[in-house]
């Protein structure tokens, strides 16, 4: 009882414990190459942020161990991804007024309180509003957090300083600086991209970034650039981390709430992006919930290694997915290779030029750009291009955090506007009596004497009106006047409202003064209990309830049949 309850709450290890000994050569083989393109990639993240580039390789260790356990991906790998560094570099970097101490106590304190949110969330259920970040908001931030970090690199690449900290006045003064740039520090620049294209084109499965980053280390150690200005990471520090005491007022922590939902939110949603199309792949089902949790338990493994935030990592999964990773044991090698680098390698690790990290954080952010997907929505959906183009200038002309904040006010907005002002149509049958829409480019027609009728969204209190304005402007501007109205109910009755059964009272009332019956086709045994709940006490000549279209319309032929034979009857 206690292993089943063991297994339920950490899923990965159930999987460990049954490991099959064919899958430790691929497992092997991938774990070793997700460790050589998670190294460069997490030192390169955490200059990114203005931290000290090794605490990039503690925040890659025990959150990989912790997700192998806790998460339900075979293929998913965790580690520092850019979207989440750019959040937490917009969040920490204000606050720190400059201090790099500060700024690691602070993005520590955010990945803490990210995995808190993270769990809470999971404790009630709340993996499916993964969602809430729509793919198109996730398309133009993602979109719009590559530019950011190519532009951030510049001064890196260049050698040049003196950059205005906003995006667009930086882009304007670089082509002025350029004039003043270090050509050692563009040299080293120019031999990382080298390495970078000349790996990707002859062996494209190689891990390009950490071939670069050794080859252009060396150069800078062999011939000790760092003399001549080339800007190197320093000193790293050895062995397991340490992290100073807290120099921030606690009240700081407020600040950093917001954000912390934000980031958990977005972490999130690409996460589950990714564990759903991998898991999709290879054939089989993760559970949201449990990789809500499981994100969240990684984020605080993170913090207590004093590492930043974790989501999932894209090209590392890639990696792994690609060399045949058969399970979770790819996760734990290559944290156990990168805790290797971590305790014996950081002196050869001290002359990585900056440089060169700029240039890997270019090439690796020009993989996530895809304004392409971007403009195809404006043909298949001009709600959608128009969110995810807000998304993408937002980021670059307000910054991440308020980039993003501003996009889900207007996808909420747009979801709002569709729920509060929704399309409907009228309903027909066709020649092989299949219920469809009517348009002017079909040839459905309506039912003699029925006029059905949908309304494509939930009833609530703020449609209500609206539904019923909508169809007595339908019954009212029909050619032939009908004595039946059949409305889908399927689709709109989908809860009990006090404002939506008062609206419908009063719609009941003035169609029997037009003559026309009501039928509401679909959640029978629902309606007819929320109907006495609202106290709607209505005849069968006023309302009526069926359980579908189909039964709607032969109930009402039935009933015209039956009066027709009446008067047919009476006249004789």
């Amino acid at each position: 009882m206690l292993w089943k309850r063991l297994h339920r709450w950490m899923p990965g290890l159930e999987n460990l414990c049954h490991y099959r000994k064919e899958y430790f050569s691929h497992d092997m083989r991938a774990g070793l190459s997700v460790a050589a393109v998670a190294l460069p990639v997490a030192i390169a993240y955490a200059e990114l942020m203005g931290i000290s580039a090794i605490i990039g390789l503690y925040a890659c260790i025990l959150p990989m161990i912790a997700y192998a356990l806790f998460g339900t991906s075979r293929q998913l790998i965790v580690g520092p991804d850019a979207a989440t560094c750019a959040v937490i570099a917009a969040a920490v970097t204000p606050l720190a007024l400059g201090n790099e101490h500060v700024r690691w106590q602070l993005a520590i304190v955010m990945t803490l309180m990210t995995g808190f949110w993270c769990i809470l969330a999971s404790h009630f259920r709340l993996g499916a509003f993964a969602d809430f970040l729509s793919r198109p908001i996730l398309k133009g931030f993602i979109n719009g957090v590559a530019i950011t970090i190519m532009a951030d690199q510049i001064a890196k690449v260049f050698g040049i300083s003196g950059l205005p900290v906003e995006l667009i006045e930086r882009l304007i003064a670089v082509p002025y600086k350029l004039l003043g740039a270090h050509w050692p520090t563009v040299g080293m620049s120019v031999l990382t991209l080298l390495v970078l294209i000349i790996v990707r084109f002859i062996r494209p499965n190689w891990p390009a970034p950490l071939i670069a980053m050794i080859v252009t280390t060396y150069v800078s150690w062999q011939f000790e650039l760092d003399q001549y200005g080339v800007q190197i990471v320093g000193d790293m520090g050895k062995g397991l981390p340490i992290v100073p005491m807290p120099e921030f007022e606690l009240g700081v922590i407020r600040d950093l709430v917001v954000p912390s939902i934000n980031l958990a939110v977005i972490s999130f949603v690409s996460f589950m992006m990714t564990a759903r199309s991998f898991a999709s792949k290879n054939g089989y089902q993760v559970d949201s919930d449990l990789e809500l949790r499981a994100l969240g338990i990684a984020n605080i493994a993170a913090s207590l290694s004093q590492g930043f935030a974790v989501s999932a990592a894209g090209s590392r999964t890639a990696v792994n997915d690609s060399l045949g990773g058969k399970t979770q044991m790819v996760s734990i090698i290559a944290a156990g290779s990168i805790l290797l680098v971590l305790l014996f390698m950081t002196t050869f690790l001290t002359h990585i030029p900056l440089s060169s990290l700029g240039v890997v954080l270019i090439f690796s952010s020009w993989s996530l750009l895809g304004l392409k997907n971007i403009w195809a929505y404006r043909k298949r959906n001009r709600q959608a291009f128009t969110l995810s183009i807000f998304t993408f200038i937002a980021v670059l002309l307000v910054g991440v955090i308020d980039g993003i904040g501003f996009a889900v006010l207007l996808g909420l907005l747009q979801f709002l506007r569709i729920i509060f002002r929704p399309s409907d149509q009228l309903l027909g049958v066709n020649d092989q009596g299949m219920v469809r829409s009517i348009h002017q480019d079909n040839e459905i027609k309506p039912v003699d004497g029925i006029m059905m009728y949908r309304f494509n969204s939930p009833l609530t209190y703020f449609n209500a009106g609206y539904f019923k304005k909508r169809v007595l402007q339908h019954v009212g501007s029909a050619p032939i006047h009908p004595s039946w109205l059949v409305v889908d109910a399927t689709v709109s009755f989908t809860y009990d409202d006090v404002s939506v059964f008062a609206a419908l009272d009063e719609l009941i009332t003035e169609l029997k003064e037009k003559g026309v019956t009501l039928v509401l086709a679909g959640r029978r045994t629902e309606l007819k209990y929320w109907i006495k709940q609202n106290k709607l006490s209505r005849s069968d000549e006023d309302l009526i309830v069926v359980p579908d279209l189909y039964f709607a319309i032969r109930l009402i032929q039935s009933k015209q049949h039956i009066a027709e034979k009446e008067r047919e009857e009476m006249s004789s």
